[in-house]
């Protein structure tokens, strides 16, 4: 690559289209580059519409090095002269091990392999530990993952089949994993699982949960190839947070690759095309998550897609394309997870299924994750985004609020009758408190309607994830919010007392049980994290011990 311009051709005309229908001198400059679906090619992010785009930059310029620079010039030593900013990013990125987060061993064969962990790992850093994020180590994240997910598992599969396994080993001895069909079914019961962190950052937990979920199918003897044959072969497990697949026979790790003739090995297609859609599905169904840093959205997207392009595979019958990626962005949502404008159990759920909206906002959203075509897929955007105003509007129309001003509004009609006028003029007393009434119900009206007038308009609400109707996964039919069986995640921790004004008035408004001026914010995390899960739902959450002897813990000791 000799510029940004070539980078953005690259990006935007290159993986973002079709090789049918590349121009004929970019087929000739990039022959062999396959062209890869996924909304990280999307020209024009919001996040870009408020920077410029690669090809404004200039690589005419040079930046000095810092004094301990890691680079090195031809002869091996450390390089010392200023360096074109083109050349220096991409000697710097080189000179990076990305098989490896510095924390545990990786395996020989997979070190061409970029661990998405080191991602993570960089981001965070460069990041600054902005907004209460802090890395968390691969083993972590492992160790977290395993304990929660398969406890969930446990608790879908005595739920759905009438069991009733007290552990994931009574739940191994139980599943009947030679019957084919019975093993479709019970590969639908842990694709059910809905797992969420709601402070993603750069979406470590969930590629561990990802990983963890083959790991449990392999477990359970229910990992199927795409026939639904089973998969029986291979072991499967996971190493510092990497899923290792290695062959039962030669021990050798999995490794896709094309023969000498240009064409896969039968048996490693056949593989590596089931993990392809095992994580499609996983990512598509089972994994959602929320930030308020669109950078960490977006590198937590990217994560996933590596994860995805681990497994990538080449089509029929010339393989030569690549099986495009699927438009995972969708349950990775930007925004506040600690500020909604609507209850989890509004009662206007009734109104929105008489709508008929949540059905079609639920198959616009399945239609949106495989849609191949970008002017489709915008479309599809766009119903997406007009069903979520709509649900909006109905909401904001019928909450609690609205309902009592409605009361109240009634109430201050029926006394400013004639008739109660003429009651109140009876005696002084009367008078009074015929006076004491009405100013009290005028009072009331004043007050809820700048309540909400600030929930249609305060600035703050642009940022609110309404967990009342943002993800369609977690609702029923009727509207009503279920919820996720497990919130996972590290929580941001920093005093509530740093943020400004008018987002501690917010808070207060929500009603949050655990809300004090000099709380930490991570005790709202995990107010939010309960309130959020299902009825048999679990979390698995990381916090600072300050809770268990602080003044402010006491509120969210008396939650728990």
């Amino acid at each position: 690559v000799g510029d940004y311009d070539e980078l953005h051709e690259l990006f935007f005309e290159v993986l973002a289209i079709k090789e049918c229908d590349r121009s004929d001198d970019i087929k000739n400059k990039y022959p062999k580059i396959p062209y890869l679906n996924s909304s990280l090619f999307d020209p024009l992010s919001d996040i870009e519409k408020k920077t410029f785009t690669i090809e404004s930059l200039k690589d005419r310029y040079e930046i000095p090095l810092y004094t301990n620079t890691i680079l090195k010039n031809a002869q091996g030593k450390k390089e010392t002269k200023p360096l074109k900013t083109l050349d220096y990013l991409f000697r710097f990125l080189d000179s990076f091990n990305f098989a490896s987060d510095s924390v545990g061993i990786v395996q020989k064969d997979n070190k061409q392999i970029i661990n998405a962990a080191v991602l993570g790992l960089i981001f965070e850093k460069i990041n600054g530990y902005q907004d209460g994020a802090h890395f968390t180590p691969s083993f972590i994240t492992m160790y977290m993952s395993r304990e929660s997910i398969r406890r969930a598992v446990v608790d879908k599969f005595n739920a759905v089949m009438g069991w009733n396994c007290k552990d994931f080993e009574r739940l191994k001895e139980e599943i009947d994993y030679k019957d084919k069909d019975k093993r479709i079914k019970y590969n639908e019961i842990v694709n059910s699982l809905k797992i969420c962190d709601p402070a993603v950052g750069s979406g470590h937990f969930l590629v561990s949960a990802l990983n963890e979920i083959i790991s449990i199918k392999h477990d359970l003897r229910i990992l199927n190839y795409l026939d639904n044959s089973r998969i029986m072969e291979y072991s499967v497990y996971i190493e510092n947070d990497e899923l290792i697949i290695t062959n039962d026979e030669t021990d050798e790790i999995f490794n896709y690759k094309l023969n000498q003739y240009g064409k896969p090995i039968e048996k490693l297609q056949k593989l590596q095309m089931a993990l392809f859609h095992e994580k499609v599905t996983i990512i598509e169904n089972c994994l959602f998550g929320v930030d308020i840093n669109p950078k960490s959205v977006m590198i937590c997207q990217l994560r996933l897609w590596i994860e995805l392009l681990k497994n990538a595979y080449y089509k029929e019958p010339d393989y030569t394309e690549l099986e495009t990626l699927p438009n995972i962005d969708i349950n990775i949502k930007c925004g506040n997870s600690l500020i909604s404008r609507f209850d989890l159990n509004d009662n206007s759920s009734k109104s929105i299924a008489d709508a008929k909206i949540i059905p079609l906002y639920k198959e616009a959203v399945a239609k949106y994750k495989n849609v191949k075509n970008s002017k489709s897929k915008n479309k599809i955007k766009n119903e997406i985004e007009n069903y979520k105003i709509q649900l909006k509007g109905l909401m904001l129309s019928r909450t609690a609020k609205e309902q009592q001003l409605i009361d109240f509004r009634e109430k201050l009609k029926e006394l400013t009758t004639q008739g109660e006028i003429f009651e109140a003029h009876k005696s002084k007393a009367a008078e009074k408190e015929y006076v004491k009434k009405v100013d009290f119900l005028t009072n009331q009206i004043n007050n809820l309607e700048k309540e909400i007038e600030d929930l249609k308009s305060n600035p703050i609400y642009k940022n609110a994830i309404e967990w009342r109707y943002e993800f369609p996964e977690v609702l029923d039919d009727e509207g009503n919010f279920i919820g996720f069986d497990v919130v996972i995640g590290n929580l941001p921790y920093f005093s509530i007392s740093t943020l400004n004004e008018n987002i501690k008035k917010v808070f207060e408004t929500l009603n949050y049980f655990t809300f004090l001026k000099t709380t930490d914010i991570y005790t709202l995390f995990i107010e939010k994290a309960y309130k959020i899960l299902n009825n048999s739902g679990l979390f698995a959450l990381i916090v600072s011990n300050k809770w268990m002897r602080a003044g402010y813990g006491e509120l969210i000791r008396d939650f728990l």
